[in-house]
């Protein structure tokens, strides 16, 4: 059902946090568990009855129900968690003590603990991003991998191994802890992933999920409501997210189709989140370190307050990309700079840089690195070059939105 992956995405991860609180670090495996048990009875059980009115709770209380089965039927057999001690190992305290883990306040702080669980010293931090996505996130190692620009195998091995990792812990992270500062830059860059793979989708059925920016600015929010990670780059990271989801809106158009920023409707652009995030933006600006996440959001923030393209300072967009190119670099960074010299300086300009990029190989996979090119070619009046380009973009399409998108521009080379 349509339902399921949305339901999926926003509470798995809650009930994971709530679950690990109860059966410890080292039985994250055991949450996951049960997790998807509530997943697999809630499929069975709407497709007979339909879905309740409130599928969340429902999905809580399946949760709440099985955690439950579990600690009495184990307890005896299994360790739990050490500082929950004698409360779950008596009738009395058992049911009081899950009711508890699964208050919303206490999820939240769990999810928390989660994310920063996950950063584990002993860990590569591609791995511990990977385990956020996987476990708070319901990533899949297909997606992580896309993310990533790996493949699936080496990805699904890595997660396993860091699940290793976290089963050998002793307990959950304390957020007060000497480290905490070491892992925050961690979890904001799996946020920051999240919100990419929403906005930039490589899913194979969509091209934009709203839920997933969603549920990284939620996730981001209470970074900013834990006051040891209200940072000038926590807030620089929540800028950039809510200056992109102004942009929603227009990422798709009334037919259904993906739009580029040279075609979107700004008037369809949220102002709201537009105002937000300029707000944030100023708040980033409190400290003096500069990341990639400021520079990020600057770049954002320059097209938020452009009245059109050809209004739009492209100078300063090309110049924040030089700099993040220093700071942060890569090819999906240096595609999109390309793209920013040619709206500055010409078409030629634009296909140099992209021919000039040090590490396109990581973007054969790509289909926009193509259709960059296409598109400049096209510009240029290069039409059967374009089509090459836009031929080969279409056949690394991801999705149907994506494939759509470079039939048309596919069909603009014929004239």
């Amino acid at each position: 059902m349509d339902l399921s992956e949305h339901l999926f995405r926003r509470e798995s991860g809650r009930m994971v946090a709530a679950l690990t609180r109860l059966f410890g670090i080292h039985n994250v495996a055991l949450a996951e568990d049960v997790v998807q048990d509530a997943f697999c009875q809630a499929l069975e059980v709407w497709k007979a009855r339909g879905v309740p009115e409130n599928p969340s709770a429902w999905l809580m209380a399946t949760a709440k129900n099985r955690a439950l089965d579990v600690i009495r039927r184990e307890r005896t057999a299994r360790t739990f968690a050490p500082e929950m001690g004698r409360l779950l190992e008596t009738e009395r305290t058992i049911e009081p003590l899950i009711d508890e883990a699964f208050a919303a306040h206490a999820i939240r702080d769990e999810q928390l603990r989660m994310m920063f669980s996950c950063c584990h010293p002993r860990l590569p931090e591609e791995t511990q991003v990977a385990l956020i996505l996987n476990i708070l996130c319901g990533f899949g190692a297909g997606e992580i991998a896309s993310a990533f620009l790996t493949g699936r195998t080496a990805m699904e091995k890595r997660i396993a191994r860091g699940k290793k990792v976290l089963a050998s812990s002793k307990r959950l992270f304390v957020l007060s802890d000497d480290d905490f500062a070491a892992r925050l830059s961690t979890v904001r860059r799996a946020l920051y992933l999240l919100f990419s793979e929403g906005y930039h989708g490589a899913s194979a059925e969509h091209a934009v999920r709203v839920e997933l920016c969603g549920e990284a600015m939620r996730l981001t929010s209470m970074l900013r409501e834990h006051p040891p990670a209200a940072t000038p780059t926590t807030y620089a990271l929540a800028a950039l997210m809510y200056l992109d989801a102004a942009r929603l809106p227009a990422r798709i158009d009334s037919a259904g189709d993906l739009s580029s920023l040279f075609d979107q409707d700004r008037s369809t652009w949220d102002a709201a989140l537009l105002t937000e995030g300029l707000v944030l933006f100023e708040r980033s600006a409190a400290g003096t370190e500069l990341t990639s996440y400021h520079i990020e959001a600057a770049i954002a923030a320059t097209h938020a307050s452009a009245p059109s393209v050809s209004g739009t300072d492209w100078e300063s967009i090309v110049s924040l990309y030089d700099t993040l190119m220093t700071v942060a670099p890569s090819p999906v960074v240096a595609l999109n700079r390309a793209i920013a010299i040619a709206q500055r300086d010409g078409n030629d300009a634009g296909l140099d840089a992209l021919h000039a990029i040090a590490d396109r190989g990581r973007l054969s996979a790509y289909p926009f690195y193509s259709a960059a090119i296409g598109e400049l070619e096209l510009r240029r009046g290069n039409r059967a070059s374009a089509r090459t380009y836009f031929h080969a973009a279409l056949g690394l399409a991801r999705n149907t939105t994506e494939r759509r998108f470079l039939e048309k521009r596919l069909r603009s080379c014929h004239g």
